[in-house]
């Protein structure tokens, strides 16, 4: 039982990014021990026949992985490449990103095998997902570099690049609704980010929609003392957030223009605090 609290504590204590892992990994171990059943009802189909009795494998296939070598490769990107993209955005827009990249790809997959009329396995795993959140970091901050074991720095862009072109070289494949639908996440992501960087919150619809049905399991009484405690802070918690995100938006300028290494020791410090929060 000590096992148990230990592994509910650390869920508690992660940060979203952290939790989506967790998950991902408790889903696998049961993939493992019951595989023809996870497989069968919860990987996305690509007959659309078959998924329109089954429409929460649009959501469910990204949380199930067959091979160690997969759930491993896309939960260490996700790992580093999420905490970074923390640095950056609020938990919420990683959760749209993340969640939009895996509708964005599964409906893609869906709709290559319907206009194609060509059979496929069924798809799982959380590539769409990960490579939308890939590309959408390196978007916004392409020359920021990752010291890399044996390496050394190397540019966030260049990482994206040989990521997608991997996707690409799948499309050989003879079977390659999965990689179709990993370039779709990728492309989400990046148009996504673009958008966010203008002002236009495209997935802000999602959020929306999640904290509806989050606030339908609230007690009424609940919710009210939530909505005045809010209201007494808010001119404050609004001026301390603009004041953080102005200078977020200038070291992010200033990574663009000449590169993470431009940065003083104060500036990267902030950062890190940032992304701790």
């Amino acid at each position: 039982m000590n096992i148990v609290n230990d592994i509910k504590q650390a869920f508690n204590k992660a940060n979203i990014v952290e939790r989506i892992i967790y998950i991902n990994v408790l889903l696998f171990l049961f993939t493992a021990l019951f595989s023809a059943f996870f497989i069968e009802y919860f990987t996305l189909p690509a007959q659309f026949n078959e998924f329109i009795s089954k429409p929460w494998t649009l959501i469910s296939y990204a949380f199930i992985h067959e091979r160690l070598f997969h759930i491993l490769s896309n939960l260490l990107v996700l790992y580093y490449i999420g905490n970074l993209f923390l640095n950056f955005h609020t938990p919420k827009q990683f959760l749209n990103f993340y969640f939009l990249g895996i509708i964005v790809g599964g409906l893609t997959f869906l709709g290559y095998y319907y206009f194609t009329n060509k059979t496929g396995s069924s798809l799982g795993g959380a590539s769409a997902a990960v490579s939308t959140v890939f590309i959408a970091i390196a978007t916004k901050i392409p020359r920021y570099a990752l010291r890399l074991r044996f390496i050394g720095s190397v540019e966030l862009w260049v990482l994206a690049a040989i990521w997608v072109s991997l996707s690409i070289l799948q499309l050989a494949n003879p079977n390659n609704g999965g990689a179709i639908a990993h370039l779709a996440g990728a492309l989400f992501g990046f148009i996504y980010s673009n958008q966010l960087a203008k002002g236009n919150d495209i997935g802000k619809w999602f959020e929306n929609l999640i904290s509806y049905f989050s606030n339908l399991f609230k007690a009424k009484k609940d919710v009210n003392l939530k909505t005045v405690h809010r209201s007494k802070n808010k001119t404050t918690n609004t001026n301390v957030t603009l004041s953080k995100q102005r200078k977020i938006d200038a070291i992010l300028d200033k990574i663009s223009k000449s590169g993470y290494d431009s940065l003083t020791k104060e500036e990267k410090d902030f950062l890190f605090r940032a992304g701790k929060k």
